[in-house]
């Protein structure tokens, strides 16, 4: 037997996933991640019986419901489902994802719609940090073509604004985990910082890279692989995650000189694959080390104008507006906000086998 759940396949900035009720999945968690499993299509590297598109970035899921705290309009889970393992994990926000977020519970009578704009207020329960989402709705009714442009998605589409309210050092404890800005693992100089997202910064060149190499390029190099590894699971436990063998996080991105006008380029690894553009909260955590002198990123970064700093990627830019006032030898946090698209892509059921919803003693 089949058993039928209500979901929304649904683009969220540079990422895919299925978007659900929270009501909608089994209450335990075990159970829910066999769901999700078996949803995706997971553990396989195809994922070919589910829905899932065989890469970390097609292969999300956000669980929304009612807010469970004051000052907020929804909960939002984000969860990763691994390809090829039977593996969901909770680890980390997603940026890309949460975009879908505002629209989707909007329509979903989570949040009334407005006119011309509405206000999501989104409790971010991985970290425990709040977001907020201007989502379009002309005569109270989502938007989602528009004339905005990001890179890593072909065409336009509506704008989503997201400012980023209290995210610094909401996996971590602490915006710089360390309490240094620099740090040396493994003969390596690093910046380890949480604003929003566990990322360890790294110049490229210090691994022997020019920054400008393409991710498959970067994956097919199995002995800067291990470096990077060897340096992520050692700088784990110094940035308050513990053992992060089998964690998403903390991301390791290698940073270079601008090539294409911006502040500064990356590589990021998310963490066993490289990242064709870069993460929304990764952006965001690359900015702030790139805004904070002594920092890795901040030797290597080009001045930027104002508090708005280009990250490039890949495949293009990522913008990020950043308030960021000194704080002793750090800085300290004012605000971050970017700009994301989201696109309904589908809606109805996934069809998941009714074993997999059953608890297991």
């Amino acid at each position: 037997m089949l058993r039928a759940i209500p979901a929304t396949l649904m683009r969220g900035g540079t990422s895919k996933g299925l978007y659900f009720h929270v009501a909608d999945l089994p209450g335990d968690r075990a159970s829910r991640d066999r769901v999700l499993l078996a949803a995706m299509g997971s553990p396989d590297l195809r994922q070919i019986d589910g829905v899932g598109g065989a890469h970390p970035l097609t292969s999300k899921v956000a669980v929304i419901g009612p807010a469970s705290r004051a000052g907020a309009d929804v909960d939002y889970l984000f969860l990763q489902v691994v390809v090829d393992k039977a593996e969901v994990s909770d680890s980390q926000n997603c940026g890309n994802i949460l975009a879908g977020v505002g629209p989707w519970a909007i329509e979903h009578g989570l949040v009334r719609a407005s006119d011309p704009v509405t206000s999501v207020r989104i409790h971010m329960l991985n970290t425990g940090s709040i977001a907020v989402a201007q989502v379009p709705t002309p005569r109270g009714v989502v938007e989602y073509e528009g004339e905005a442009r990001i890179d890593g998605v072909p065409g336009t589409a509506a704008a989503i604004p997201i400012d980023f309210l209290d995210v610094a050092g909401s996996s971590c404890g602490s915006l710089f985990p360390t309490g240094r800005v620099v740090d040396e693992i493994d003969g390596i100089e690093v910046t380890c910082i949480d604003n929003g997202m566990p990322v360890v910064v790294i110049a490229a060149a210090d691994l022997g890279k020019t920054g400008s190499e393409s991710p498959e390029a970067l994956e097919a190099d199995l002995a800067l692989k291990a470096r990077v590894e060897k340096i992520r699971l050692a700088v784990g436990p110094k940035m308050n995650l513990g053992d992060v063998a089998k964690k998403t996080v903390p991301k390791m991105t290698l940073v270079a000189p601008a090539t294409a006008g911006g502040s500064l380029n990356t590589r990021t690894f998310i963490p066993h694959r490289v990242h064709e553009a870069i993460g929304v909260l990764g952006a965001v955590s690359v900015a702030t080390a790139a805004a904070t002198p002594g920092s890795v990123a901040h030797r290597i970064a080009a001045k930027s104008s104002g508090g708005r700093l280009e990250i490039e990627h890949p495949t293009g830019f990522f913008t990020v507006d950043m308030d960021v006032v000194p704080d002793g030898d750090i800085v300290k946090v004012r605000r971050s906000a970017l700009l994301r698209t989201a696109r309904k892509l589908m809606q109805g059921e996934v069809f998941v086998p009714s074993r997999a919803w059953e608890s297991r003693s």
